[in-house]
């Protein structure tokens, strides 16, 4: 059965509280300004594409649904493609890559193949900018929450340093927390990486 949270409407209405916590360490980090060319990988309904209006922009996202919603919202450059098989892109580079909220769906053997796939549209210059859930280790709201989502891959913030920094090389780790009216919702970690090579 599809799960609800795959139409694009409803995805989009249960984000919106959100999205602007939850890209804020991108924002304070970094001069979007300098940016030339935007892969935003698993673009869902094309939320973020609205940070990138000065630049030359991708947004990629194997739902379908979520690609035609984001193509008639904000009239962009969106395809439907596999983030582990990039062929249909072409050979371009980009100088910002953005992960945001989408490996926690994935496997270790997935989310290697998916960031090796990644690296090679890397420019020389660029960096890979990734969003992810983090499963906190005490029980609190923010663990329940993780364990709630439909990605069933969060892990601890440990974990994703290991595992993110085996491809790329680590420029900033930085964890944070979305939180409402005062409490954590989740536990999130700022991931800012460079191509080893």
């Amino acid at each position: 059965m599809e799960s609800i949270l795959e139409r694009a409407a409803v995805y989009r209405a249960w984000q919106a509280p959100f999205a602007e916590q939850k890209f804020a360490p991108i924002l304070k980090k970094n001069d979007l300004r300098a940016v030339r060319r935007v892969l935003d990988v698993a673009c869902g309904p094309g939320t973020n594409s609205r940070h990138f209006t000065h630049v030359d922009y991708l947004g990629i996202d194997i739902n379908e649904d979520y690609v035609k919603n984001a193509r008639q919202k904000y009239g962009r450059d969106f395809m439907a493609v596999d983030a582990r098989q990039l062929d249909d892109v072409g050979g371009e580079r980009f100088d910002f890559i953005l992960v945001n909220s989408f490996l926690h769906h994935l496997n270790d053997k997935d989310v290697m193949e998916v960031l090796s796939s990644l690296e090679s549209r890397l420019s020389q210059d660029g960096h890979i900018h990734i969003l992810e859930l983090v499963l906190p280790e005490n029980r609190s709201i923010a663990r329940l929450l993780a364990h709630w989502d439909r990605g069933n891959f969060a892990r601890p913030l440990q974990e994703w340093q290991t595992l993110l920094s085996r491809i790329f090389k680590q420029v900033l780790f930085e964890p944070y927390c979305i939180s409402a009216k005062g409490a954590v919702l989740w536990n999130m970690v700022y991931f800012k990486g460079s191509a080893r090579t």
